[in-house]
Formats: structure tokens, C-alpha cells, sequence
């Protein structure tokens, strides 16, 4: 779920930046770019728990 999630939110901020860009709004445009750290960030964790899940099961 949060590898879903992860896409989402840089999905939504690119959006948000692009807006902010075409419409002079830097604080949108900013605020684009941190929800798109923030995606990349938690898709990142996902990826990284589900290969500790699998280090896991393959010393099992």
C-alpha cells in the first residue's frame, strides 16, 4: 500500500507544481515539490521493507 501511496503523492505534486509554475504561484510549486519528495520517500521505505520481508522468509 505505501508503494501505491508513494505514486500518488508524486503524481499529485508534480500536478500541483506544474499548476504552481503556469500560474506564477510559488507556494503551490513548492508545496508540489515537497509532496513529491514525500512520494519518493515513502515508496522508497515500501520498496526497502518489503526486501527486509524477503531477506526474511529466505533465511527461514
Amino acid at each position: 500500500m505505501g508503494k501505491l501511496k508513494g505514486k500518488a503523492d508524486q503524481v499529485e505534486g508534480k500536478a500541483k507544481e506544474e499548476i504552481g509554475s503556469m500560474t506564477d504561484d510559488k507556494s503551490m510549486e513548492m508545496k508540489g515539490k515537497a509532496q513529491k519528495v514525500k512520494g519518493r520517500v515513502e515508496e522508497s521505505t515500501s520498496d526497502a521493507a518489503a526486501r527486509m520481508r524477503r531477506m526474511g522468509e529466505k533465511k527461514r
